[in-house]
């Protein structure tokens, strides 16, 4: 599994309206300028959150974007599996995909199957919340 910019981008659009979070929305050049990405890639992934609830959006003057949630409602799995569309390790474990011919005698598939839930079980117990406390001044005491 890789993920793309596009995943990793979202993440940090989501953890940036956390972080400047106000009764007002945020441009998305304001955005944009602060994770230095570009303007015209972000507006592809804003849309995708946009369409999926989770940012509301607002065109015009004092337009902008804002979360439609509180910080700890929004996990890592459910932003990376609406941008990557899938997290499996194989195909065959992807949601819709048809079944396998070698799947009642795959020796491999327990394998993947495991680690498929371990990714999804580790990716949804991480919200948006935790990524933003992981940044904090002070939080990186080395013994």
């Amino acid at each position: 599994m890789l993920i793309s910019t596009k995943g990793r981008y979202a993440l940090r659009v989501m953890i940036d309206l956390a972080e400047h979070q106000t009764e007002s929305f945020i441009p998305l050049k304001v955005i944009a300028q602060r994770q230095e990405i570009s303007e015209k890639y972000l507006e592809n992934i804003i849309k995708l959150l946009v369409k999926a609830k989770l940012l509301n959006g607002l065109r015009g003057k004092g337009g902008g974007y804002q979360l439609t949630k509180t910080p700890e409602q929004y996990t890592v799995g459910t932003i990376l599996r609406l941008t990557e569309e899938s997290l499996a390790p194989v195909t065959c474990l992807e949601e819709g995909a048809s079944a396998c011919t070698r799947m009642s005698e795959c020796r491999t598939l327990p394998l993947w199957q495991g680690l498929n839930k371990v990714i999804n079980d580790y990716l949804d117990h991480i919200t948006i919340a935790d990524l933003m406390r992981q940044g904090e001044i002070g939080d990186n005491y080395v013994i």
